[in-house]
């Protein structure tokens, strides 16, 4: 049976003179760990709903019935006991989020609904605090990487992988007009971490995130031992990707159809920036950035699978103008407080280079949790000690196998002036659902959107299913302090999900019996998930997959080769970079690799033989 922390102060009326005006919370707080006298409530439960049909590129249509829930997958859990895959879904999911002054929450869909809608519009006609009614609008090509909903000067701000969108707002009306203003476009192509979260500073400047489409700028991305492009701290002969990519850049905020080329690049060396935000308090920029991965995959001979679980850190920073991340030339170790040489320009886990040069983070977060919105609390509802401090809402992780995945919670940096004025602090967990997660797609729900209410409530969204959170005050704000904040203390330190995993007692697959493919549980695991469910949104599922039951030559092919550009598998779509496998696996490793997935995950296919991989490789594979 599951415990939710509920530390409860004596509520004095000077201390809770607003609480009676909240609507009434939900009795486990919508399965949430919070801080004591906080609460929260299920606005939604989710955006759509219900299994998505099969071999469907709408998958929303019904032809075919889903597939039984109930069929087992040959994937364990940590206690080796077989689980089971979970049905798919037609829920939509959410990214960003934005609450209007009237409580009418606007969402950007993960995924746009069959009619092509990216955007919804959901209200509370009743006055009880939780949605019933929901609005889809706005056709625009979306793709899984849009991500930006904002309100600013009447209108919502809402965002494509390569568009940068606007729709005025009409008062009183939950559907804004339907004209749709184009204010920036990017020339493309799509690619990975290419998000567009925007944020503005008042003075009538936006602010453009412009993830780069690498992990870290290697001339074969994400191949093992390929070396990155460009010099080291060579800004004249440096990674080609920061020319356009990998930043900020600041556009005016009153002219459409700008460019990129019409902006100017504010900052530079940040990989995937999905959290941007201003402080009009402190009167800065800031971002909460996504590390690389895979250093274990590309450079064992420097990292184990515990130091690529948790390292490199997720950055939260202060952006002034100029400002460069390090990217993809360096990575912040939070375990030793030191900016790293990356061993794709010559690192080797130790060396430093000119890494001490830039600026260090304001927080390191452990590895992989994945900052998906940044938040300043402005409000009066909550306690004093949060006001102008950050919430950022980590996604979770993917690739922390054989570790547990790690993040999914809403985290707290206390601020002052713009400062860090202690350390971060958990301030809501349990949106997973399960105690430990061994896979991405295990978890039920990934915060991702966060905003403020105008009553000062913080709404908190999920991109599984849409489901929205309103989580509010109601102890007493003059005697909240450490008593209060004690449970999620404790749960820093001892939730699976958060704490620093112990080497040994801590891996998932220390009791289970060394059956699965080598060649998979180094190179593939960390995308495709050891169950080969993929990670629900960035790598597409191998398990039960037309691709790999499908064409023997092309499966052979997209191994020794890699893909990129977007693909549909099982009628959901991708555009994440497969890496090309040719250049250090050999036709045997290749052809053992593949058997092995071509007769589990749910596929029933029959081996590739090594002389059927030659065949390929002569024809052109590597």
């Amino acid at each position: 049976m599951r415990f939710y922390l509920a530390i409860l102060g004596v509520c004095f009326l000077a201390g809770c003179q607003n609480s009676s005006n909240l609507p009434a919370s939900d009795k486990d707080n919508g399965g949430l760990f919070l801080p004591g006298g906080f609460e929260a409530m299920v606005v939604i439960d989710s955006i759509g709903g219900g299994p998505m049909p099969e071999n469907n590129n709408q998958g929303w249509s019904g032809r075919r019935p889903p597939r039984d829930p109930n069929r087992p997958m040959p994937v364990r859990s940590n206690q080796g006991k077989p689980t089971r895959q979970k049905p798919r879904s037609n829920y939509y999911g959410s990214r960003h989020i934005a609450v209007n002054d009237n409580g009418d929450i606007y969402v950007k869909l993960r995924v746009s609904t069959p009619d092509g809608e990216a955007n919804a519009a959901l209200r509370d006609t009743d006055g009880d605090g939780r949605v019933d009614s929901v609005a889809y609008w706005a056709k625009y090509e979306s793709r899984q990487y849009g991500t930006a909903m904002r309100i600013h000067n009447g209108y919502l701000y809402y965002s494509s992988e390569l568009l940068v969108l606007r729709s005025k707002l009409i008062p009183g009306t939950l559907l804004p007009d339907g004209k749709v203003d184009t204010v920036v476009i990017d020339d493309g192509p799509p690619h990975e971490h290419i998000t567009k979260p925007v944020t503005f500073d008042g003075k009538g400047n936006m602010y453009v995130g412009w993830g780069a489409g690498s992990n870290t700028c290697q001339e074969y991305n994400r191949v093992a031992g390929s070396m990155g492009m460009g010099e080291v701290d060579n800004p004249d002969n440096g990674c080609p990707l920061l020319v356009d990519h990998g930043g900020v850049w600041m556009f005016d905020e009153n002219k459409l159809n700008q460019h990129q080329s019409d902006g100017v690049r504010y900052a530079t060396g940040m990989r995937s920036i999905v959290a941007l935000e201003w402080d009009e308090t402190s009167n800065s920029l800031y971002s909460a950035v996504h590390g690389r991965d895979d250093l274990v995959v590309t450079w064992p001979q420097y990292y184990n699978y515990w130091q690529s679980a948790m390292l490199p850190a997720e950055e939260f920073f202060k952006v002034p103008q100029g400002f460069d991340g390090g990217w993809p030339y360096y990575y912040y170790d939070q375990i030793e407080n030191k900016r790293k040489l990356n061993p794709e320009y010559g690192g080797d886990g130790v060396k430093e280079g000119n890494g001490a040069k830039l600026d260090a983070p304001l927080v390191g977060f452990p590895g992989h949790f994945a900052p998906q919105d940044l938040l300043f609390y402005k409000g009066d509802q909550f306690p004093a000690r949060y006001k102008d401090g950050a919430f950022i809402a980590f996604h979770g992780s993917t690739n922390r196998p054989p570790y547990p995945q790690a993040g999914y919670i809403v985290a707290f940096v206390p601020m002052k002036d713009g400062k860090v004025t202690g350390p971060w602090e958990v301030f809501a967990d349990g949106f997973s659902g399960l105690d430990t997660i061994p896979t991405a797609p295990d978890a039920d729900h990934r915060p991702m959107g966060l905003s403020e209410g105008s009553d000062g409530s913080l709404y908190v969204s999920d991109s599984q299913k849409g489901k929205i959170w309103r989580i509010m005050f109601k102890g007493d704000k003059k005697a909240f302090g450490e008593a209060q904040l004690a449970g999620m203390a404790e749960r820093k330190l001892t939730a699976s999900n958060i704490k620093t995993p112990d080497p040994v007692a801590d891996d998932l697959e220390r009791n289970v019996a060394a059956t699965a493919s080598v060649v998979y549980t180094t190179y593939c695991r960390a995308c495709h998930q050891s169950n080969g469910m993929g990670d629900g949104s960035r790598f597409p599922p191998i398990a039960e997959s037309e691709w790999v039951s499908g064409d023997k030559t092309r499966l052979i092919s997209v191994i020794l080769n890699g893909l990129t550009g977007p693909i549909t598998v099982k009628g959901v779509s991708y555009n994440e970079a497969m890496p090309a496998h040719g250049s250090f696996l050999n036709d045997d490793q290749v052809a053992e690799v593949l058997t092995y997935i071509r007769g589990n995950f749910g596929n029933d296919s029959g081996p590739i033989t090594a002389e059927e991989v030659a065949a390929v490789r002569k024809q052109g594979g590597k």
